[in-house]
């Protein structure tokens, strides 16, 4: 049953603050004379005004010995009169007249008791948000939410749970039979067919979720016969279209932990509805798997041929300076030569009859002369040439935009695939070859008399035109149709009617405004002034100096750390109890009752036996990374089964970042967190996870060495991790920088986020700007940014040197709508932020939104450069942020103990889930480090220490030396398990 914790019903607070009761439960003179003209004596009086004030907060009306006593004394403290005493509220909520003070109650504060009315608007409401919702307490809150605004008094807890279980029952029936309906009677045979399990050989539903492993040419073909099949299925079944997205999530969800038994033994309407949904959405992942083998097949043809032309220099460089010489000889020859004769004698002589071979020479080094690279690749390409192009022909390419001349030049390489031909004749007006980049036309392109194209090379043109998929793939400029990752972003972007009517209020938010003339306008302004304050204080700026033309940024000086700091830091190191990492697991479920967010993934199956043991044996299995074998070995009464089954049927990405926001809102409410950071600012960065080879996440990188993954975290400036992603090696990591914060459900809601040095992108820093969000990373090698100008007239007496260009106002005046629609949607939850500077953050020819959010982005990067450079207080606060995101890295690996340290899943979501599995052991050893050190800090108070804010502030809660990671595991659930203490640290 979900817990009445989980849902907006409303309750009285565990502790009421005097803010609140003067705020809240403080009776009006209006709702004093209701009291006296209903009650008959004083303390009748005292008991409706409670009634009303309850019923006002709550919606509903609850038993006077059920209120707290804090309230019942403030009202009666309002009355001036004793308050109620036990005995005497009994007795009202036993008395006849309290039904009677109800309903006056009622009708003074004009709501509507618990009738069949209330019945029927509870469906209602229940029906529609079953439609777009799963989780029972989300659509509890909906039916509330109705419920309040048609002034309904809320019937009981139980009641609102139960309706809702049904109702989504029902929904869900409905949406099974509407998909089973619309099979054939052949097409369900054929989807029984996969349930099938031949001896020796894996059934059709394992086959359907099948993950690519390492793509090498092998496994990339036979995955792209696996998305071909798919694609064969697809277009057989009905569309899941009418499906809201969060619906099919869960259905997807749920599909992907039944095996091929389970699923056989649910009700036939679900069976097939389930098998629809999961085949739609293995097509979809196949899609965007294709897409990226396709990228990284091409991006490493790149990497190749640079790598050979790169070698060809070096090995030829004595051709080289032949070549060179004999010129020499040439130029001499022609210089000293009195007569074209004896000149030609001399210049023959310095070629030594090696003309054909000289000439040769010189067009092949003229060839690679401008770091063209592109014929080195063919011989690469040569092998992987039909795989690349089954991608191309698979995947249903599509433009964005109007310019149709890429997609038009796909058709043509797909039509003469088969083609022995080398070169192959075109018309320039019907292919369009004006996208074509003069490297590539000048080895692709052969052209006649007229000096217009006549022909292509076959082979060099795919290689191009393979070369600018990828790119404009990358960019958005490309979709591929039914895919996710590689979709068409627009569709997922709210529409204009909707835009139309929020912008303004979003714009009054943020402070911002919306009508372009006066954005513009501000946002030059604040330039301007920056610029002009950072230019009048650069000659009293110690830690900045021009050395010639390059500006140099001196390092500032780290503080030691005190005497009393030390003291008290040994103090804790040596009083600090020591635990296994199982006790602080115990201690983090006991406090918070983590385990009540894992139900069954359908929310109908029978309740598991001993569910906190469950949970936290699960917890340390793969946070820890000890997988179901080992911890079945150290962990007594569970068998590797039964560790690996809750993780499949009832674990998932959402629940774990639920189960992250409860751990994240208890450390909030401790006062030592709070010396540590104001919780306004956050900091992202990347450390690499290892993983195996066989699948297509893992790749190596030169940044981390080895294969493997990035765990991309957004950390609080309070030290506590907000949110956790997983990706591949090869993506920019700044693309995820806006997510953690747009994602993070928690108390503690940074506006600020610090970042490495891959955060500079301009389009990032113009989306964090529409957003509310400052960016502000650490920023290295300044000397290759650009400084732009707020127009080109403008001058500085002493950072003049630092600007380049100018903005183009122009341009952000009239894509602001394009851009706020944007940033509305992302609001909104249509889009992530990821998922449009995925595309923001490759160079575009045709994305005028590209451009329209880089010049934004570049007005943006150079007020923040010039606060870099005026402000070293700044540049040390940036500092300090990513050094505790590098430091969280360390311990959240400390952690993860098991298996070599090796991610040993070879399936994404559940990578992905091992990140957040990992991320959630970190944060409640970090909540028990936090509880301890309370306890500690007090006690060498008490004794005399120093503990002012200067220590408090220089501590930390990554401390690892009292936990015992190994040994013998002994999980007790009966353990006693003190409450946490959230208590202030006298100072």
């Amino acid at each position: 049953m979900s817990s009445i914790h989980e849902t907006a019903y409303p309750r009285f607070k565990p502790e009421i603050t005097p803010r609140e009761l003067a705020d809240v439960y403080t009776p009006s003179q209006e709702e004093q004379a209701f009291a006296r003209r209903q009650g008959r004596t004083v303390r009748g009086r005292l008991a409706v005004l409670v009634l009303v004030k309850t019923a006002q907060r709550l919606g509903y009306f609850v038993k006077l010995a059920e209120v707290p006593p804090s309230i019942v004394a403030h009202i009666a403290t309002c009355l001036a009169t004793k308050p109620l005493a036990k005995i005497e509220m009994r007795d009202f909520d036993l008395d006849s007249e309290r039904q009677r003070l109800l309903e006056q109650v009622r009708r003074f504060l004009g709501i509507q008791a618990v009738t069949g009315a209330t019945t029927g608007v509870i469906e209602s409401a229940a029906r529609e948000a079953a439609q777009t919702k799963h989780e029972l307490a989300d659509i509890i809150n909906v039916v509330i939410e109705q419920l309040v605004r048609q002034r309904f008094e809320l019937p009981g807890f139980s009641t609102l749970f139960r309706t809702a279980r049904r109702i989504r029952a029902q929904v869900n029936d409905e949406s099974f039979s509407m998909l089973s309906a619309a099979l054939s009677p052949a097409l369900k045979h054929e989807i029984d067919d996969l349930f099938m399990v031949n001896a020796g050989a894996t059934s059709g539903w394992l086959r359907l979720k099948r993950e690519p492993k390492k793509p090498t040419n092998p496994e990339v073909r036979a995955y792209l016969e696996h998305l071909a099949w798919l694609k064969a299925w697809v277009a057989r079944l009905p569309a899941i279209d009418h499906i809201a997205a969060p619906k099919l999530h869960q259905y997807v969800l749920e599909a992907r932990a039944l095996d091929a038994a389970d699923i056989k033994a649910t009700k036939p309407a679900k069976r097939y509805a389930l098998a629809v949904v999961l085949i739609h959405a293995q097509l979809r992942q196949a899609l965007d798997d294709a897409a990226d083998i396709l990228l990284r097949k091409v991006r490493k043809l790149h990497a190749t041929g640079a790598e050979q032309l790169e070698r060809y220099f070096t090995e030829h460089r004595l051709r080289a300076e032949k070549l060179i010489a004999t010129l020499r000889d040439v130029l001499k020859a022609f210089e000293a030569g009195a007569m074209d004769a004896e000149r030609g004698g001399r210049i023959a002589s310095a070629i030594e009859g090696e003309s054909a071979q000289l000439l040769a020479q010189c067009d092949e080094h003229m060839a690679y002369a401008a770091d063209n690279y592109f014929p080195f690749m063919m011989a690469s390409y040569q092998a992987q040439r039909p795989l690349l192009l089954n991608c191309l022909s698979l995947l249903a390419l599509a433009s964005t935009h109007s310019d149709q001349t890429l997609v038009q030049a796909i058709a043509f390489v797909l039509q003469h695939r088969s083609s022995h031909k080398e070169h192959l004749p075109v018309d320039e007006a019907a292919l369009g070859l004006q996208w074509l980049p003069d490297k590539w036309r000048r080895i692709v392109v052969q052209e006649n008399e007229q000096g217009k194209p006549a022909s292509v090379h076959r082979k060099y043109f795919e290689l191009c035109v393979l070369s600018e998929v990828t790119r404009e793939l990358q960019s958005g400029d490309l979709y591929v149709r039914h895919s996710e990752q590689y979709g068409d972003y627009r569709e997922q972007l709210i529409g204009w009617d909707t835009f139309e009517s929020q912008v303004a209020d979003y714009g009054a938010m943020l402070a911002l405004p919306t009508e372009a003339g006066a954005f513009v306008a501000q946002l030059r302004q604040r330039l301007m002034d920056t610029a002009e304050r950072v230019d009048g204080a650069f000659p009293d700026n110690e830690h900045a100096a021009f050395v010639g033309e390059e500006l140099v940024i001196r390092r500032h000086s780290k503080e030691a750390a005190s005497a009393a700091l030390l003291r008290v830091d040994q103090q804790l190191a040596a009083r600090l109890a020591p635990k296994n990492i199982l006790d602080i697991l115990v201690e983090g479920e006991r406090w918070l009752d983590l385990h009540k967010l894992f139900g069954p993934l359908s929310g109908f199956e029978g309740k598991i036996d001993n569910p906190r043991l469950r949970f936290v044996t699960t917890l340390f299995c793969y946070g820890c990374n000890l997988g179901p074998t080992q911890t079945a070995r150290s962990v007594k009464d569970l068998s590797r089964k039964q560790v690996a089954w809750l993780n499949l049927h009832h674990m998932t990405e959402e629940r774990l970042e639920k189960a992250l926001v409860q751990v994240i809102n208890a450390y909030n409410k401790f006062l030592l967190p709070k010396y540590w950071g104001s919780g306004e600012t956050a900091s992202a960065d990347g450390t690499q996870w290892n993983l195996y080879e066989q699948n297509l996440l893992a790749e190596s990188h030169i940044r981390y060495g080895g294969y493997g993954g990035i765990g991309y975290y957004h950390v609080s400036d309070r030290y506590i991790a907000l949110f956790s992603h997983f990706i591949p090696c090869g993506v920019y990591e700044a693309v995820y920088i806006l997510d953690g914060l747009i994602k993070n459900e928690s108390d503690v809601q940074p506006d600020t986020v610090h970042g490495d040095t891959h955060a500079q992108s301009t389009p990032a820093f113009g989306l964090a700007y529409l957003l509310g969000i400052r960016l502000m990373p650490r920023i290295r090698q300044l000397k290759k940014l650009v400084f732009f100008r707020p127009d080109k007239k403008t001058r500085y007496r002493h950072i003049d040197a630092l600007f380049g260009e100018s903005i183009d106002w122009s341009l952000i005046s009239t894509h602001l709508p394009d851009m706020l629609r944007v940033a509305l949607s992302i609001k909104a939850g249509k889009i992530t932020p990821s998922a449009l500077l995925r595309r923001l953050g490759t160079a575009s020819r045709k994305n005028k939104l590209y451009f329209a959010f880089r010049e934004l982005g570049r007005v943006v990067r150079t007020q923040f450069l010039l606060d870099y450079i005026g402000d070293v207080e700044l540049r040390r606060t940036i500092h300090a942020a990513t050094c505790k995101s590098e430091e969280f890295n360390q311990f959240t690996k400390w952690l993860f103990f098991g298996g070599e340290g090796v991610i040993a899943q070879n399936v994404r979501h559940e990578q992905r889930k091992v990140i957040k599995y990992n991320q959630l052991v970190a944060n409640l050893v970090i909540l028990h480090n936090v509880e301890a050190m309370t306890r500690v800090l007090k006690e060498i108070q008490a004794e005399g220490f120093v503990v002012n804010a200067a220590v408090l502030g220089g501590l930390a809660p990554y401390r690892i030396e009292h936990i015992n990671r190994f040994g013998d595991y002994s999980l007790d659930l009966e353990r006693q398990v003190p409450p946490m203490q959230f208590e202030t640290i006298l100072i």
